[in-house]
């Protein structure tokens, strides 16, 4: 079976989503709904916050007689979404759709036959241009689809608008122009760079492997590269060269990244899009307060671009009480008046090319991975084995926040870890 990343989300809560469906023909059954008379969907997912957006997609399915009904359960966090869900499958309450993580962890739940197939959902989005080239493979085991994107998010950088300007400062195209501007900056006293140690530590080695050697960093993802290979070492003592050279915030410093980036505290963030919405929720104005560009090649002889993307499924539960209600929710999920609201009630950019990005800089990198300026790359959360990955938060974390000289003892941990992942597979 084809094994791709994992994606994970803080969760402020269980929710469970009431959802009535319709289509042509009339309700009962297992079949979708009427609007008069709805088929009831349970949905639980893992996104905290994400209430509003859902209730505003009742304004767009409500006249297609579809209804979303969010109902808030407090108490779970990760790990016990996680648990709550795959005891679900034990059970005859099994979610009829849920929110849940491409990758392994997917990977997992297709290989027990508790996820429904959407293969057919995914070749009509094909036929239709609905989706970009790509994004299928996410959604893609053993030849066969499974689950729907629930959302996907681009990884550029954000800058301070205000800042580059008042230090004389021209977007970079170039790394060593992204070095020149970061240094610019150090010497006048403001923070280049923005990075945690609790959250997203991977970036910034991400960006600077995938932006030296695009292959060795996909490698990471299939085990034909190995941690300890000197491109990745060479990437990330450079990674620890810059916070030795003090271009990253203070790791210790624990305020929202956003608020950061607005203030001006620090002039860039390597940030999925969704930090567009963070940031227009603090009032900051897209284009005029900050803007956005792709993380320049490391190595500038490279014929295209780099671009990590991450994108998390809406699945469907095999068996579930209402399995082809919920698939054809599903199907009506990706097409371009639900994937308008969507992105309208989130901020985001959607994958569907029909739906317009607001802020036209973020439009410029979209439209540079449909042109094939820039190449997509899996999110190294998404891409590596999930031990990997889990191990790789002690790892890269002890990195921000200790800067050790060298970075080959955590290196081989992550790489005695792969180890045994791919030793145990077929």
């Amino acid at each position: 079976m084809r094994r791709i990343g994992v994606l994970t989300a803080s969760v402020a809560g269980l929710l469970t989503l009431t959802t009535a469906a319709c289509s042509s023909g009339s309700g009962g059954g297992d079949g979708a709904g009427t609007a008069d008379d709805p088929t009831e969907l349970t949905f639980y997912m893992d996104k905290g916050g994400w209430n509003d957006s859902f209730e505003a997609q009742n304004e767009v399915s409500r006249a297609e007689g579809m209804v979303l009904d969010v109902v808030q359960t407090p108490g779970s966090d990760a790990a016990a979404y996680d648990s709550f869900v795959r005891q679900s499958f034990q059970t005859n309450e099994r979610p009829d759709l849920f929110t849940w993580s491409t990758g392994e962890k997917l990977a997992d739940l297709v290989e027990q036959g508790v996820v429904a197939e959407t293969t057919d959902i995914w070749a009509e989005a094909e036929a239709e241009g609905l989706v970009p080239d790509g994004l299928i493979d996410n959604y893609t085991y053993d030849g066969k689809q499974y689950c729907v994107p629930l959302n996907v998010a681009y990884w550029p950088v954000y800058y301070n608008k205000h800042v580059f300007e008042e230090h004389g400062l021209e977007v970079p195209a170039t790394f060593d122009e992204l070095m020149d501007a970061a240094t610019v900056l150090r010497d006048a006293g403001v923070t280049p760079f923005h990075q945690m140690n609790v959250f997203f530590e991977f970036v910034w080695f991400q960006n600077i492997l995938a932006g030296t050697d695009p292959e060795a960093y996909a490698g990471l993802g299939t085990g034909e590269t190995s941690f300890t290979d000197p491109v990745v070492v060479d990437a990330a003592q450079q990674w620890l060269d810059m916070m030795h050279d003090g271009y990253f915030l203070d790791p210790g410093v624990t305020t929202e990244p956003e608020a950061l980036l607005a203030s001006g505290d620090v002039a860039m963030a390597s940030f999925g899009s969704f930090l567009t919405g963070e940031l227009a929720s603090i009032d900051s104005v897209p284009g005029e307060d900050f803007g956005v560009f792709p993380f320049p090649n490391v190595d500038p002889s490279l014929p295209n671009g780099q671009l990590v993307l991450e994108t998390g499924p809406l699945c469907v539960a095999r068996g579930a009480a209402h399995e082809e209600a919920a698939l054809e929710y599903s199907r009506w999920w990706m097409d371009d008046e639900a994937q308008t609201q969507w992105s309208e009630s989130r901020g985001d950019p959607s994958y569907n090319p029909d739906v317009p990005v607001a802020d036209p800089e973020m439009a410029a990198v979209v439209e540079a991975v449909g042109s094939g300026d820039l190449q997509v790359q899996q999110r190294f959360q998404e891409m590596v084995p999930w031990d990997v990955y889990n191990r790789s938060k002690e790892v890269f974390g002890e990195f921000v926040s200790d800067a050790p000289d060298d970075p080959m003892d955590g290196l081989e941990a992550l790489q005695s870890v792969a180890d045994e992942y791919w030793s145990q597979q077929g």
